[in-house]
């Protein structure tokens, strides 16, 4: 039996991997900074899970050893891979592996809605009579994380931020859009771009929305289906649920899946996927949604849908600039789409790896004649519910920590 080790096996990225290894039949350790329940549900399913960095975590058989972009080359365990010659490889190099064991690789990539339509994906084959294994970076209610599947295809969301998406070699690349966004974490445009180009040289399919960067990309690729419109509305969904929807059920078609089945299921069952409008309270008087949003695109497709499901409510959104540099880049264009709200509260920047920079959230908040708040996650909510006109929508949008203070609203 395969033994498979994870430095940093609690992590987003990271957990998922280790429960299909389960899935597979591998013999799974790991080893990470705090217990979690990502980490108790590993140990439940058969992961020895150890809390804590230390060499003796590492079993001197293991036959590889998976890491986090976290864990840095000086973790001791790592170390002792090296000193015993056991392999290590990156967590997007393992998904790569693993992807490899089927024989439809499907790998969902882009700027935004990578979840949702993989996770969408993943459930339109189930109703289509598949059996697709599948690895989804967030959860999704009534589908798990990961599923082993019967080993023909894998659906799988690519991450663009650090390059994964450039190392799994596709039956079918799925995407939606491409923006600049993390252009400036890779080392610029030219590689961003470059990026792309390597994903469409690793796939045998391509499906994608018609855009200026997208067609400028994927133009030459032999075997490409290019969706000349993003529609607005899909059966009952609007907006980028509607967009999101439909591309997965083409992606379902493609993969074998009856055409009209295929788009009743995509209409019918949108994933319902944590964090992303995700609503936290309801009443007469207020209704509280949370949404994932931390890009300007985002942010003004969430304003939208919300304008739409809810016409006429005063609508309130408390946001948090997730990283310096983002915002840095972004700035003219966050200020535009949040004043499309009626009142605007920013939280503190949520930093990431990066501590300070150029403008932060009270610049925003003055920009767009919004209140900056700060202190405890309490104390944001406190803020935001003050004055709070009746029949309102507060809109908790952000990438960061700022979900913890939604207990509070």
């Amino acid at each position: 039996m395969k033994k498979i080790h994870f430095t940093g096996i609690g992590g987003a990225g990271m957990a998922p991997l280790a429960e299909l290894s389960l899935a597979r039949g591998f013999a799974v350790s790991g080893s990470d900074m705090a217990e979690s329940p990502k980490c108790r549900h590993l140990e439940a399913s058969g992961a020895e899970v150890f809390y804590g960095h230390r060499e003796d975590n590492l079993p001197d058989d293991a036959d590889l050893l998976v890491f986090s972009s976290a864990v840095t080359e000086e973790n001791c365990e790592r170390k002792k891979a090296r000193h015993l010659g056991i392999r290590e490889i990156r967590r997007g190099g393992y998904l790569a592996e693993l992807s490899a064991l089927y024989r439809r690789c499907v790998s969902v990539t882009g700027t935004h809605g990578k979840s949702s339509i993989s996770s969408a994906l993943a459930m339109i084959l189930r109703q289509c009579g598949k059996d697709p294994g599948f690895m989804i970076g967030a959860e999704v209610a009534g589908l798990p994380s990961c599923a082993s599947g019967d080993g023909d295809i894998f659906v799988t969301e690519a991450d663009e931020s650090d390059g994964t998406h450039t190392l799994l070699k596709n039956f079918l690349a799925v995407v939606p859009n491409i923006e600049d966004d993390h252009e400036w974490s890779l080392g610029g445009k030219e590689v961003l771009e470059n990026n792309f180009r390597k994903v469409a040289a690793n796939s045998a399919k391509l499906l994608y929305y018609a855009s200026p960067e997208c067609d400028k990309l994927f133009a030459d690729h032999p075997d490409k289906v290019r969706l000349p419109k993003i529609p607005d509305k899909f059966g009952d969904l609007r907006g980028f649920q509607a967009a999101n929807a439909f591309i997965a059920a083409q992606a379902a078609i493609l993969l074998g899946c009856e055409e009209s089945a295929a788009l009743a299921a995509a209409q019918k069952n949108y994933p319902q996927v944590a964090r992303r409008m995700t609503v936290h309270k309801e009443t007469e008087k207020l209704l509280v949604v949370e949404d994932y949003a931390h890009h300007p695109t985002e942010v003004k497709a969430a304003i939208s849908l919300l304008r739409f499901q809810y016409p006429g409510r005063h609508l309130r959104i408390l946001f948090q600039p997730h990283r310096f540099a983002r915002l840095e880049k972004y700035f003219s264009e966050f200020v535009s789409v949040l004043s499309a709200a009626d009142s605007v509260f920013v939280a503190p920047v949520f930093a990431a790896w990066s501590e300070s920079g150029k403008v932060d959230s009270v610049m925003l908040a003055n920009e767009i004649g919004g209140t900056a708040v700060e202190g405890s996650f309490e104390q944001w909510a406190k803020a935001v519910k003050k004055d709070l006109p009746e029949n309102s929508v507060i809109a908790v949008l952000g990438a960061g920590d700022i979900n913890q203070a939604i207990q509070f609203i």
